[in-house]
């Protein structure tokens, strides 16, 4: 249906919920299309790099070349507490995902290395299988200025999302739709990040509220969200009005903010068909 509809991607979150595991999911999705294939994002914590290096590789070389990785460095208590992995204060979490990330690619470079970090050591490893793509594109995201610095210095996709210091679910409902007052500010702690990479770097933003068609869609969003309307238009993970104007609102934020890089998810998945196919000029 995705691929019908006019997208380019299905992506893969990673959570212990009633959903399947990502790298067979995404596996099977690569054999029945052509849709790039990815995750957003799995969490570092619950895999070893070298795992997650040939997972990775593994994957791309199933969908020739159409994978990329997204990693992050985990925030929801739900997925630590209930099988006992202990939830790390954020910074340790970066640190570990930092160094991760580092691993990672060296997995998937040519020939063995080691590797002596506060939190990983490798003597001597090579990873295997290697990636088609020279390298897999990667993903990072996060909302406070250490992740979203470490996203624009290490990635080549940063999801702008939100600082989930409490990692409950309701901090994520309560932060959505006043997530535009600290846009800017985002965007810029990618930016000192990145530095002179930054025009490289693809912006992403996932959609967590889709209203189309309806005449009150930013007062049911903002209700939703609990904000106000006002509030709710200027927030990037809400949309709202016709196609028209919808595809007008996404053209400004990219214009704006150089957001380029949208998700959506399964729920919204018909209702912005219409939207994508007249982005994408399908």
């Amino acid at each position: 249906m995705a691929e019908d509809l006019g997208y380019d991607i299905v992506l893969s979150t990673d959570h212990f919920t009633q959903k399947l595991a990502p790298t067979p999911a995404l596996a099977s999705a690569a054999e029945r299309t052509r849709l790039r294939i990815g995750t957003i994002v799995l969490g570092n914590d619950f895999r070893h790099p070298a795992l997650v290096a040939k997972e990775a590789a593994s994957l791309d070389v199933i969908s020739e070349g159409r994978f990329e990785l997204g990693i992050g460095a985990g925030w929801a208590r739900a997925d630590y507490e209930p099988i006992g992995l202990a939830f790390d204060p954020p910074g340790r979490r970066i640190s570990r995902l930092a160094e991760a990330v580092e691993v990672i690619r060296r997995c998937w470079a040519p020939g063995p290395f080691s590797f002596a970090g506060e939190h990983y050591h490798f003597d001597g490893y090579e990873g295997f299988p290697k990636p088609v793509q020279d390298p897999i594109p990667l993903f990072m995201g996060g909302g406070g200025p250490r992740m979203l610095r470490l996203a624009g210095r290490c990635a080549d996709i940063v999801g702008i999302s939100l600082e989930l210091r409490a990692g409950t679910a309701e901090q994520l409902a309560s932060e959505i739709g006043d997530a535009g007052t600290v846009l800017d500010r985002r965007i810029g702690w990618i930016r000192e990040g990145a530095g002179e990479r930054f025009d490289e770097l693809e912006l992403n933003v996932l959609l967590f509220g889709v209203e189309i068609g309806t005449p009150d869609g930013w007062e049911r969003l903002a209700r939703r969200f609990d904000t106000t309307p006002e509030a709710a238009t200027q927030s990037p993970h809400l949309v709202a009005g016709s196609v028209d104007e919808v595809c007008e609102l996404l053209q400004a934020r990219r214009s704006r903010f150089g957001i380029n890089y949208l998700a959506v998810n399964q729920a919204d998945l018909v209702s912005m068909g219409p939207v994508v196919a007249r982005l994408s000029g399908t």
